[in-house]
Protein backbone atom coordinates (compact mmCIF):
# COMPACT_ATOMS: atom_id res chain seq x y z
CA UNK A 1 0.00 0.00 0.00
CA UNK A 2 1.57 3.08 -1.14
CA UNK A 3 2.40 5.78 1.87
CA UNK A 4 0.17 8.30 -0.11
CA UNK A 5 -3.56 5.47 0.68
CA UNK A 6 -6.05 7.58 2.55
CA UNK A 7 -4.02 10.99 2.30
CA UNK A 8 -6.68 14.14 0.73
CA UNK A 9 -4.29 15.74 -2.08
CA UNK A 10 -5.49 18.63 -3.61
CA UNK A 11 -3.84 19.32 -7.35
CA UNK A 12 -3.63 22.36 -8.94
CA UNK A 13 -3.68 22.81 -12.60
CA UNK A 14 -2.64 25.82 -14.18
CA UNK A 15 -2.27 26.72 -17.99
CA UNK A 16 0.45 25.11 -19.93
CA UNK A 17 0.62 21.90 -22.52
CA UNK A 18 1.99 19.75 -20.02
CA UNK A 19 -1.65 20.03 -18.23
CA UNK A 20 -2.72 17.20 -20.78
CA UNK A 21 -0.46 15.05 -17.96
CA UNK A 22 -2.69 15.66 -15.11
CA UNK A 23 -5.16 13.52 -16.45
CA UNK A 24 -2.36 10.69 -15.54
CA UNK A 25 -1.51 12.06 -12.49
CA UNK A 26 -4.60 12.21 -11.27
CA UNK A 27 -4.90 8.54 -11.98
CA UNK A 28 -1.79 7.61 -10.23
CA UNK A 29 -2.75 9.52 -6.75
CA UNK A 30 -6.60 7.35 -7.14
CA UNK A 31 -4.28 4.34 -7.96
CA UNK A 32 -2.46 4.81 -4.32
CA UNK A 33 -5.49 5.38 -2.60
CA UNK A 34 -5.38 9.02 -2.25
CA UNK A 35 -8.43 11.04 -2.25
CA UNK A 36 -8.35 14.23 -4.98
CA UNK A 37 -9.50 17.04 -5.64
CA UNK A 38 -8.74 19.36 -8.78
CA UNK A 39 -8.79 23.26 -8.53
CA UNK A 40 -7.76 24.85 -12.05
CA UNK A 41 -6.84 27.97 -13.51
CA UNK A 42 -9.96 29.07 -15.83
CA UNK A 43 -6.93 28.98 -18.75
CA UNK A 44 -5.80 25.76 -18.36
CA UNK A 45 -9.30 24.20 -19.35
CA UNK A 46 -8.20 25.21 -22.61
CA UNK A 47 -5.50 22.21 -22.38
CA UNK A 48 -7.65 19.62 -20.21
CA UNK A 49 -11.23 19.64 -19.19
CA UNK A 50 -12.90 19.49 -15.90
CA UNK A 51 -15.03 16.67 -16.72
CA UNK A 52 -11.85 14.83 -17.63
CA UNK A 53 -10.03 15.57 -14.36
CA UNK A 54 -14.03 15.29 -12.41
CA UNK A 55 -14.37 11.89 -13.91
CA UNK A 56 -10.97 10.47 -12.95
CA UNK A 57 -10.84 12.29 -9.20
CA UNK A 58 -14.23 11.44 -8.43
CA UNK A 59 -14.73 14.85 -7.73
CA UNK A 60 -15.89 18.08 -8.94
CA UNK A 61 -13.03 20.30 -10.79
CA UNK A 62 -12.74 23.91 -9.24
CA UNK A 63 -11.67 26.49 -11.37
CA UNK A 64 -13.84 29.95 -10.37
CA UNK A 65 -15.16 31.20 -6.85
CA UNK A 66 -18.37 31.00 -7.81
CA UNK A 67 -20.84 29.92 -10.75
CA UNK A 68 -20.96 32.99 -13.11
CA UNK A 69 -24.27 30.89 -14.86
CA UNK A 70 -26.10 30.21 -11.21
CA UNK A 71 -26.63 33.47 -9.26
CA UNK A 72 -27.53 31.74 -6.28
CA UNK A 73 -25.12 29.15 -6.20
CA UNK A 74 -22.46 28.63 -2.87
CA UNK A 75 -19.09 29.96 -3.91
CA UNK A 76 -16.17 27.77 -4.11
CA UNK A 77 -14.46 28.58 -0.47
CA UNK A 78 -10.58 29.06 -1.32
CA UNK A 79 -9.98 28.48 2.60
CA UNK A 80 -11.95 25.35 3.10
CA UNK A 81 -10.23 23.54 -0.25
CA UNK A 82 -6.71 24.81 1.61
CA UNK A 83 -7.75 23.66 4.98
CA UNK A 84 -8.54 20.15 3.61
CA UNK A 85 -5.51 18.97 1.77
CA UNK A 86 -3.15 17.06 3.77
CA UNK A 87 -0.89 18.44 0.60
CA UNK A 88 -0.99 20.24 -2.08
CA UNK A 89 1.00 20.05 -5.56
CA UNK A 90 1.04 22.45 -8.64
CA UNK A 91 1.68 20.90 -11.90
CA UNK A 92 2.12 22.35 -14.12
CA UNK A 93 3.51 25.39 -12.56
CA UNK A 94 3.91 27.52 -14.97
CA UNK A 95 6.27 30.59 -15.21
CA UNK A 96 3.56 33.05 -14.64
CA UNK A 97 1.98 30.97 -11.96
CA UNK A 98 5.29 30.72 -10.37
CA UNK A 99 5.88 34.70 -10.12
CA UNK A 100 2.22 35.08 -8.81
CA UNK A 101 3.01 32.38 -6.28
CA UNK A 102 6.11 34.06 -5.28
CA UNK A 103 4.61 38.00 -5.29
CA UNK A 104 0.88 36.67 -3.41
CA UNK A 105 -0.93 38.21 -6.57
CA UNK A 106 -4.31 36.46 -6.02
CA UNK A 107 -6.13 36.36 -9.28
CA UNK A 108 -7.53 33.47 -9.62
CA UNK A 109 -8.89 30.09 -7.18
CA UNK A 110 -5.99 28.38 -7.93
CA UNK A 111 -3.69 30.88 -6.24
CA UNK A 112 -5.97 31.81 -3.47
CA UNK A 113 -6.04 28.16 -2.19
CA UNK A 114 -2.46 28.15 -2.41
CA UNK A 115 -2.06 31.20 -0.33
CA UNK A 116 -4.48 29.84 2.43
CA UNK A 117 -3.27 26.41 2.71
CA UNK A 118 -1.48 24.88 5.34
CA UNK A 119 0.06 21.72 4.31
CA UNK A 120 3.40 20.77 2.58
CA UNK A 121 3.24 22.33 -1.05
CA UNK A 122 5.14 20.29 -4.04
CA UNK A 123 5.29 22.35 -7.24
CA UNK A 124 6.34 20.93 -10.58
CA UNK A 125 7.46 23.99 -12.84
CA UNK A 126 6.81 23.32 -16.80
CA UNK A 127 7.87 25.91 -19.97
CA UNK A 128 9.93 26.01 -22.45
CA UNK A 129 13.79 26.08 -22.08
CA UNK A 130 14.67 30.05 -22.35
CA UNK A 131 11.70 30.48 -20.28
CA UNK A 132 12.82 27.92 -17.39
CA UNK A 133 16.49 29.31 -17.46
CA UNK A 134 15.71 33.40 -17.12
CA UNK A 135 16.86 34.90 -13.52
CA UNK A 136 13.02 35.83 -12.74
CA UNK A 137 11.88 31.98 -12.98
CA UNK A 138 15.21 31.03 -11.21
CA UNK A 139 14.44 33.52 -8.00
CA UNK A 140 10.88 32.56 -8.24
CA UNK A 141 11.66 29.01 -7.74
CA UNK A 142 14.57 30.00 -5.02
CA UNK A 143 11.78 32.01 -3.10
CA UNK A 144 9.45 29.72 -3.31
CA UNK A 145 12.00 27.02 -1.69
CA UNK A 146 12.52 29.26 0.78
CA UNK A 147 8.75 29.83 1.76
CA UNK A 148 9.08 26.25 2.47
CA UNK A 149 7.65 24.66 -0.66
CA UNK A 150 9.26 21.91 -2.22
CA UNK A 151 10.23 21.50 -6.04
CA UNK A 152 9.88 18.63 -7.88
CA UNK A 153 12.42 19.23 -10.65
CA UNK A 154 11.81 19.35 -14.17
CA UNK A 155 13.49 16.86 -16.95
CA UNK A 156 14.92 17.39 -19.63
CA UNK A 157 13.62 16.33 -23.18
CA UNK A 158 11.56 17.25 -26.33
CA UNK A 159 9.63 20.63 -25.14
CA UNK A 160 6.51 21.73 -27.07
CA UNK A 161 8.64 24.32 -28.92
CA UNK A 162 10.53 21.94 -30.61
CA UNK A 163 13.66 22.89 -28.49
CA UNK A 164 15.29 20.00 -26.08
CA UNK A 165 16.41 20.77 -22.90
CA UNK A 166 15.22 21.24 -19.13
CA UNK A 167 11.55 22.54 -18.61
CA UNK A 168 9.61 19.38 -19.34
CA UNK A 169 7.40 18.44 -16.65
CA UNK A 170 8.57 15.07 -14.69
CA UNK A 171 6.30 12.32 -15.39
CA UNK A 172 2.85 11.82 -13.40
CA UNK A 173 4.79 8.45 -11.84
CA UNK A 174 8.16 9.94 -11.16
CA UNK A 175 5.35 13.34 -9.47
CA UNK A 176 4.01 10.02 -7.58
CA UNK A 177 7.23 8.75 -6.85
CA UNK A 178 9.22 11.88 -5.49
CA UNK A 179 6.09 12.81 -3.35
CA UNK A 180 6.03 9.24 -1.57
CA UNK A 181 10.07 9.67 -0.74
CA UNK A 182 9.63 12.81 0.32
CA UNK A 183 6.51 11.78 2.95
CA UNK A 184 8.70 8.97 3.85
CA UNK A 185 11.74 10.84 4.92
CA UNK A 186 9.96 13.10 7.25
CA UNK A 187 8.03 10.15 8.56
CA UNK A 188 9.44 9.81 12.50
CA UNK A 189 9.03 6.63 12.69
CA UNK A 190 11.56 6.39 9.59
CA UNK A 191 14.07 3.51 10.00
CA UNK A 192 12.34 2.16 12.94
CA UNK A 193 11.03 -1.49 13.11
CA UNK A 194 7.99 -2.38 15.77
CA UNK A 195 7.27 -5.99 16.94
CA UNK A 196 3.17 -6.07 17.50
CA UNK A 197 1.63 -8.89 19.20
CA UNK A 198 -3.05 -8.56 18.72
CA UNK A 199 -5.83 -10.45 18.82
CA UNK A 200 -6.08 -13.69 21.37
CA UNK A 201 -4.51 -17.41 21.29
CA UNK A 202 -6.14 -20.44 21.04
CA UNK A 203 -5.15 -22.99 23.26
CA UNK A 204 -6.10 -26.91 22.28
CA UNK A 205 -8.33 -28.95 24.26
CA UNK A 206 -8.56 -31.16 21.65
CA UNK A 207 -8.72 -31.36 17.99
CA UNK A 208 -12.00 -29.07 18.00
CA UNK A 209 -12.12 -27.42 21.33
CA UNK A 210 -9.67 -24.96 22.69
CA UNK A 211 -9.94 -22.42 25.34
CA UNK A 212 -9.33 -18.52 23.90
CA UNK A 213 -10.89 -15.17 24.85
CA UNK A 214 -13.17 -12.16 23.01
CA UNK A 215 -10.19 -10.16 21.77
CA UNK A 216 -10.92 -9.11 17.63
CA UNK A 217 -6.97 -7.91 17.04
CA UNK A 218 -8.41 -4.59 16.00
CA UNK A 219 -6.82 -2.23 18.69
CA UNK A 220 -3.03 -4.25 17.88
CA UNK A 221 -3.98 -4.25 14.10
CA UNK A 222 -4.64 -0.32 13.97
CA UNK A 223 -1.62 -0.06 15.60
CA UNK A 224 0.18 -1.85 13.17
CA UNK A 225 -1.26 0.42 10.52
CA UNK A 226 -0.62 3.71 12.86
CA UNK A 227 3.33 2.81 13.05
CA UNK A 228 3.44 1.85 9.71
CA UNK A 229 1.81 5.36 7.99
CA UNK A 230 4.75 6.86 10.08
CA UNK A 231 7.03 5.01 8.42
CA UNK A 232 8.27 2.11 10.49
CA UNK A 233 9.00 -1.43 9.37
CA UNK A 234 6.21 -3.62 11.30
CA UNK A 235 6.47 -7.39 12.31
CA UNK A 236 2.45 -7.82 13.42
CA UNK A 237 2.34 -11.60 15.04
CA UNK A 238 -1.64 -12.24 15.10
CA UNK A 239 -3.44 -15.06 16.56
CA UNK A 240 -6.93 -16.32 15.02
CA UNK A 241 -8.53 -12.68 13.91
CA UNK A 242 -10.56 -11.17 11.12
CA UNK A 243 -9.07 -8.59 10.77
CA UNK A 244 -7.35 -7.74 7.90
CA UNK A 245 -4.11 -5.47 6.35
CA UNK A 246 -2.86 -4.38 3.48
CA UNK A 247 0.37 -2.23 3.66
CA UNK A 248 3.90 -2.70 2.15
CA UNK A 249 5.38 -1.89 5.37
CA UNK A 250 3.82 -4.47 7.22
CA UNK A 251 4.96 -8.16 7.54
CA UNK A 252 2.04 -10.63 9.00
CA UNK A 253 2.92 -13.13 11.25
CA UNK A 254 -0.21 -15.95 11.58
CA UNK A 255 0.17 -17.74 14.87
CA UNK A 256 -2.55 -19.90 16.95
CA UNK A 257 -2.18 -20.44 20.40
CA UNK A 258 0.79 -19.05 22.93
CA UNK A 259 3.69 -21.26 21.88
CA UNK A 260 3.70 -20.27 18.49
CA UNK A 261 3.36 -16.47 19.67
CA UNK A 262 6.18 -16.52 22.00
CA UNK A 263 8.56 -18.74 19.73
CA UNK A 264 7.19 -15.74 16.70
CA UNK A 265 8.10 -12.77 19.33
CA UNK A 266 11.72 -13.98 19.96
CA UNK A 267 12.74 -14.52 16.84
CA UNK A 268 12.25 -11.11 15.60
CA UNK A 269 12.62 -9.18 18.78
CA UNK A 270 16.52 -8.81 18.87
CA UNK A 271 16.36 -7.15 15.69
CA UNK A 272 13.55 -4.48 16.56
CA UNK A 273 13.88 -1.13 17.93
CA UNK A 274 10.16 -0.97 19.76
CA UNK A 275 8.16 -3.72 20.88
CA UNK A 276 4.13 -3.41 21.55
CA UNK A 277 2.34 -6.27 22.79
CA UNK A 278 -1.07 -5.81 22.36
CA UNK A 279 -2.49 -9.28 22.12
CA UNK A 280 -4.37 -10.88 24.75
CA UNK A 281 -2.32 -14.28 25.28
CA UNK A 282 -4.38 -16.41 27.38
CA UNK A 283 -2.90 -17.14 30.58
CA UNK A 284 -3.42 -20.96 30.95
CA UNK A 285 -3.50 -23.77 28.39
CA UNK A 286 -4.59 -27.50 28.84
CA UNK A 287 -2.18 -29.84 30.46
CA UNK A 288 -2.36 -32.45 27.96
CA UNK A 289 -4.02 -31.87 24.46
CA UNK A 290 -6.66 -34.79 23.44
CA UNK A 291 -5.49 -36.19 19.84
CA UNK A 292 -9.69 -37.28 19.89
CA UNK A 293 -12.42 -35.49 20.07
CA UNK A 294 -13.17 -35.52 23.54
CA UNK A 295 -17.20 -37.60 23.58
CA UNK A 296 -19.41 -35.82 25.40
CA UNK A 297 -20.82 -37.51 29.18
CA UNK A 298 -23.35 -37.45 31.37
CA UNK A 299 -20.34 -37.12 34.08
CA UNK A 300 -18.84 -33.52 34.64
CA UNK A 301 -15.41 -32.80 32.74
CA UNK A 302 -12.29 -31.66 34.41
CA UNK A 303 -9.06 -30.41 32.32
CA UNK A 304 -6.32 -29.55 33.97
CA UNK A 305 -4.59 -26.39 33.20
CA UNK A 306 -0.85 -25.38 33.18
CA UNK A 307 0.85 -21.73 32.57
CA UNK A 308 1.33 -20.86 29.12
CA UNK A 309 4.90 -18.72 28.75
CA UNK A 310 4.57 -15.12 30.13
CA UNK A 311 5.99 -13.47 26.55
CA UNK A 312 5.79 -9.94 28.14
CA UNK A 313 8.07 -11.23 30.75
CA UNK A 314 10.37 -12.93 28.80
CA UNK A 315 10.51 -9.88 26.54
CA UNK A 316 11.32 -7.69 29.59
CA UNK A 317 14.23 -9.98 30.83
CA UNK A 318 16.18 -10.02 27.32
CA UNK A 319 15.59 -6.13 26.48
CA UNK A 320 18.57 -4.73 25.59
CA UNK A 321 18.03 -1.25 23.73
CA UNK A 322 14.03 -1.86 23.02
CA UNK A 323 11.46 0.50 23.76
CA UNK A 324 8.73 -2.38 25.53
CA UNK A 325 5.19 -1.89 25.76
CA UNK A 326 2.62 -3.67 27.18
CA UNK A 327 -1.69 -3.85 27.65
CA UNK A 328 -3.52 -4.17 30.82
CA UNK A 329 -6.85 -5.25 30.94
CA UNK A 330 -7.60 -4.74 34.54
CA UNK A 331 -11.52 -4.81 36.74
CA UNK A 332 -10.25 -3.71 39.87
CA UNK A 333 -6.99 -1.98 41.28
CA UNK A 334 -6.54 -0.81 37.69
CA UNK A 335 -3.86 1.58 38.31
CA UNK A 336 -1.68 -0.65 41.46
CA UNK A 337 -1.97 -3.42 39.44
CA UNK A 338 -0.56 -1.96 36.14
CA UNK A 339 2.40 -0.47 37.72
CA UNK A 340 3.08 -3.49 39.39
CA UNK A 341 3.04 -4.72 36.22
CA UNK A 342 5.39 -1.92 35.09
CA UNK A 343 7.92 -3.69 37.37
CA UNK A 344 7.83 -7.24 37.14
CA UNK A 345 7.88 -7.52 33.34
CA UNK A 346 10.56 -4.46 32.76
CA UNK A 347 8.41 -1.88 30.76
CA UNK A 348 9.01 1.18 29.64
CA UNK A 349 5.19 1.93 28.83
CA UNK A 350 2.05 0.25 29.71
CA UNK A 351 -1.27 1.04 27.93
CA UNK A 352 -4.19 0.44 30.81
CA UNK A 353 -7.67 -0.12 29.62
CA UNK A 354 -10.55 -1.14 32.19
CA UNK A 355 -13.71 -3.77 31.61
CA UNK A 356 -15.33 -0.96 33.68
CA UNK A 357 -15.20 1.64 31.40
CA UNK A 358 -18.07 2.42 28.82
CA UNK A 359 -16.42 2.22 24.89
CA UNK A 360 -13.43 0.14 26.41
CA UNK A 361 -12.80 -3.76 26.24
CA UNK A 362 -12.86 -6.32 23.62
CA UNK A 363 -14.78 -6.31 19.74
CA UNK A 364 -15.57 -2.39 20.18
CA UNK A 365 -14.59 0.09 17.42
CA UNK A 366 -13.27 2.63 20.60
CA UNK A 367 -11.57 2.26 23.86
CA UNK A 368 -10.62 4.34 26.62
CA UNK A 369 -7.00 4.31 27.99
CA UNK A 370 -4.60 5.39 30.29
CA UNK A 371 -0.36 5.38 29.56
CA UNK A 372 1.84 4.76 32.53
CA UNK A 373 5.66 4.91 32.18
CA UNK A 374 8.59 3.13 33.82
CA UNK A 375 8.43 6.08 36.83
CA UNK A 376 4.57 5.84 36.66
CA UNK A 377 4.00 9.48 35.42
CA UNK A 378 0.60 8.89 34.03
CA UNK A 379 -1.29 10.23 31.26
CA UNK A 380 -5.31 9.19 30.83
CA UNK A 381 -7.26 9.95 27.73
CA UNK A 382 -10.68 10.53 27.14
CA UNK A 383 -12.75 7.61 24.89
CA UNK A 384 -11.68 7.41 21.20
CA UNK A 385 -11.80 5.08 18.44
CA UNK A 386 -9.16 2.73 18.30
CA UNK A 387 -7.68 4.18 15.14
CA UNK A 388 -7.24 7.63 17.27
CA UNK A 389 -6.29 5.69 20.47
CA UNK A 390 -3.69 4.06 18.06
CA UNK A 391 -1.94 7.46 16.59
CA UNK A 392 -2.02 8.36 20.61
CA UNK A 393 -0.03 5.60 21.71
CA UNK A 394 2.30 5.85 18.72
CA UNK A 395 2.59 9.68 19.62
CA UNK A 396 3.51 8.98 23.37
CA UNK A 397 6.04 6.58 22.02
CA UNK A 398 7.60 9.09 19.38
CA UNK A 399 8.06 11.27 22.22
CA UNK A 400 9.84 8.79 24.28
CA UNK A 401 12.25 8.20 21.99
CA UNK A 402 13.18 12.23 21.45
CA UNK A 403 13.90 12.45 25.06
Amino acid sequence: MSILSGKKVLLGVSAGIAAYKTAHLVRQFIKAGANVQVVQTPASKEFVTPLTLSTLSKNPVHSTFYNQEDENAVWNNHVDLGLWADLMIIAPATANTLAKMTNGVCDNLLLATYLSSKCPVYFAPAMDLDMYQHPSTKDSIEKLISFGNILIPPTSGELASGLVGEGRLAEPEDILAFIEKDIQSKLPLRGKKVLITAGPTYEAIDPVRFIGNHSSGKMGFEIAKCAANLGAEVVLVSGPSFQQVNHSFIKRIDVVCAEEMYNACHNYYNNVDIAICSAAVADYKPAVVVHQKIKKKDASLQIELAPTKDILASLGQSKKNQLLVGFALETNNEEENAKGKIQRKNLDLIVLNSLKDKGAGFAKDTNKITIIDKDFMIQKFETKSKTEVAADILNVIINKLNV
